[in-house]
């Protein structure tokens, strides 16, 4: 429909929360939110439709043997071209599920076996093919911890420690900034005696001094001069302290991805003092390893206590996507208010991906992706009656 208006007897707009609001919804996009008396289309509980910080959905599919799964490529520990996208199948029914609940967006990382595993990209769930997934190219998924020395039968230089894992991130990085710098300083020369006015040759001699990068150290260059994030992989306090010395040797945007071992709110302050951004979970799975020997729901008090600013994910599959919701009632049984927990999975996972201009958010100007409820959404047995796409009606249950 062009145009839809909408009555909230509770708005939460990613937030705030909003009393006998209506929301006008036109091409796509929300035209306007406030009092109104207008005759409306639908009707209940309004929230911003749910966005999946973290996940695997479409690589780890439903239904499929481990033997299919395409989370992880062994080939290559540093694997920055990977694109996640390329190995997801949009008839996992995984897809179906979340759009069910409301969970329109995911941010597709590859697995954490890798050190680099590949992009980490935004998708829209409710398409049925790629040609209309992508959302935004957030940046690149990377690996501390257990995970890439857990692998050492993969191909490639695999490390069996986490010393090794860090020597080989090291060097790649360093070599990548020390052939970009010899690049500069030759190109450079070249254009010393190149007329200024020539605006031909001197892009030629730029491009060619770029290209003594591969393709793929290009796009790690990006993310060294802060053009593009990684979302590292990050358990234990250890090894969150050893991306914080990384990022004093190798300036990078990053976000911590997991956390779920710590259970220290002066560790997450250190987070909060360098304004890195944590997505929080996966919340209730089986802590399968040693790396989360002292993960805990209660571990949530800690975080809560800090300055940090973090969002949740499910990890796919770990937990299902569907039931990023559901993960809010730990932060609900820690005292945290409706709203903020609501934020979590709107408006913050949103703004730790840079999509908040779009997404997250039910605001004037914003992609009209918003859920209709019949009952509050904090109550177990809610349940979106009308699921809203980018302006388009996907499930309707009225």
């Amino acid at each position: 429909m062009d145009k839809c208006i909408i009555r909230a007897d509770l708005l939460y707009d990613g937030i705030t929360l909003k009393k006998n609001q209506v929301v006008v919804v036109k091409d796509g996009r929300i035209a306007d939110v406030g009092p109104s008396r207008a005759q409306a289309d639908l009707s209940g509980i309004v929230t911003p439709a749910f966005i999946d910080a973290h996940s695997h959905i479409g690589m780890e599919r439903q239904g499929e043997p481990v033997a299919e799964s395409e989370a992880d490529d062994t080939l290559c520990p540093i694997s920055p071209l990977n694109n996640p996208l390329d190995s997801v199948y949009f008839d996992d029914t995984a897809f179906r599920d979340a759009v069910d609940f409301g969970v329109l967006y995911s941010c597709l990382v590859p697995g954490s076996g890798s050190i680099i595993g590949g992009r980490a990209q935004v998708i829209r769930n409710f398409v049925k093919t790629r040609e209309k997934a992508l959302v935004k190219d957030v940046g690149y998924k990377m690996a501390l911890g257990f995970n890439p020395r857990s692998v050492t039968d993969w191909k490639g230089q695999r490390p069996s420690t986490r010393m090794g894992a860090a020597a080989i991130l090291k060097d790649y990085l360093g070599n990548i900034r020390v052939k970009e710098e010899q690049a500069r300083i030759k190109r450079d020369l070249a254009l010393k005696d190149i007329d200024k006015g020539d605006r031909q040759k001197i892009n030629l001699i730029r491009r060619e001094y770029e290209l003594s990068l591969t393709q793929g150290e290009w796009e790690i260059f990006r993310l060294i001069q802060g053009e593009k994030m990684a979302k590292v992989h990050v358990h234990k306090a250890d090894d969150l302290f050893f991306l914080l010395d990384l990022i004093k040797e190798f300036p990078m945007k990053v976000s911590v991805e997991h956390g779920c071992d710590i259970d220290d709110t002066e560790v997450f302050n250190a987070l909060a003092d360098k304004k890195i951004p944590m997505v929080y979970g996966p919340l209730g799975s089986l802590d399968y390893k040693v790396e989360l020997k002292n993960a805990s729901y209660n571990n949530i008090k800690a975080l809560m206590a800090s300055e940090a600013f973090y969002g949740l994910m499910t990890d796919h599959p770990v937990i299902l996507s569907h039931h990023l919701r559901l993960s809010l009632s730990y932060f609900l049984l820690q005292g945290m208010d409706p709203v903020d927990a609501m934020a979590l999975i709107t408006s913050r996972n949103a703004r730790i991906l840079g999509v908040s201009d779009r997404l997250g958010s039910i605001l004037e100007g914003r992609a009209a992706s918003l859920l209709v409820w019949d009952k509050d959404p904090f109550f177990l047995g809610a349940h979106p009656t009308v699921v809203m796409a980018e302006g388009k009606i996907i499930r309707d249950r009225r």
